[in-house]
């Protein structure tokens, strides 16, 4: 079996690469920074499973499908499982809106999303196979204040792909969404406010490669923080706004954020 992974080099992707390298999957590793992947392809390799590490950025479209054709070329073979995990996430406020950081997590987290899409699927429509995951967020299920663009990215990611689920099921394509809570990685450690159910990137690994593995539509977790989002969803606006008005004051350490 193999697989491709997206923004691989740190946190729930490093951590999936280890968990799928278990469980049988010679994996494609992708990211911006080639020390920190070659190092994970490393350890891979020690432990006798194929791993090839390729220096690539999301938001340059061609060069994703070149590093898909040479991975799948290393490896030996069309993907049988394709991860977009690459994301950004930007502390905003409506008060201090910045059209750049805004725009950055669009393209990163929906057109880095999509470009992998475009690389990947032909070839998994054409052998009537294979398993497309989208790395999304509880977040976005609903707005949520100092993570307006990021609600905003996080929800066009399911909408699309909860279409494209739908539209490749006759063709034997699977879709998953993935939508986690707070993660000990190193888009979260910028949060100087408590984080409920803060899971470690191990475990997330651990419930999102079993949510794969069952070819779950949606893997949501933690159980308590998805159930807490999924009745949010239902409550009126005027009372969500009441509520959720403090967490608009949510503190955010500047020199911690990821960009």
């Amino acid at each position: 079996m193999r697989a491709i992974i997206t923004g691989a080099s740190t946190g729930i992707g490093h951590a999936l690469a280890h968990e799928l390298a278990k469980r049988g999957y010679d994996l494609a590793l992708l990211a911006r920074r080639a020390e920190l992947l070659e190092g994970l392809a490393s350890e891979l390799r020690a432990r006798g499973k194929q791993a090839v590490a390729i220096a690539c950025d999301v938001l340059d479209a061609g060069a994703l499908r070149d590093a898909v054709q040479r991975a799948q070329t290393e490896l030996g073979g069309t993907f049988d499982l394709a991860i977009a995990n690459a994301g950004v996430s930007i502390p905003s406020h409506a008060t201090k809106f910045k059209l750049d950081d805004a725009e950055q997590m669009i393209r990163v987290n929906v057109l880095g999303l999509m470009y992998l899409y475009d690389a990947v699927i032909p070839s998994m429509v054409e052998q009537g196979s294979g398993r497309f995951a989208g790395v999304a967020s509880i977040a976005g299920l609903r707005g949520l204040p100092t993570s307006g663009p990021y609600s905003a990215s996080k929800a066009a990611v399911q909408a699309f792909l909860e279409a494209a689920r739908i539209e490749l099921k006759p063709y034997g394509v699977g879709i998953t969404i993935v939508n986690p809570g707070f993660v000990a990685t190193p888009m979260t450690e910028k949060n100087r406010f408590r984080m409920p159910f803060l899971m470690q990137p191990g475990d997330a690994a651990v419930v999102i490669a079993n949510g794969l593995e069952r070819g779950s539509r949606v893997v949501e977790f933690p159980l308590p923080m998805s159930l807490l989002m999924r009745l949010v969803r239902y409550i009126p606006d005027a009372l969500y706004e009441r509520i959720m008005v403090p967490y608009a004051r949510r503190k955010i350490d500047p020199a911690k954020v990821k960009r």
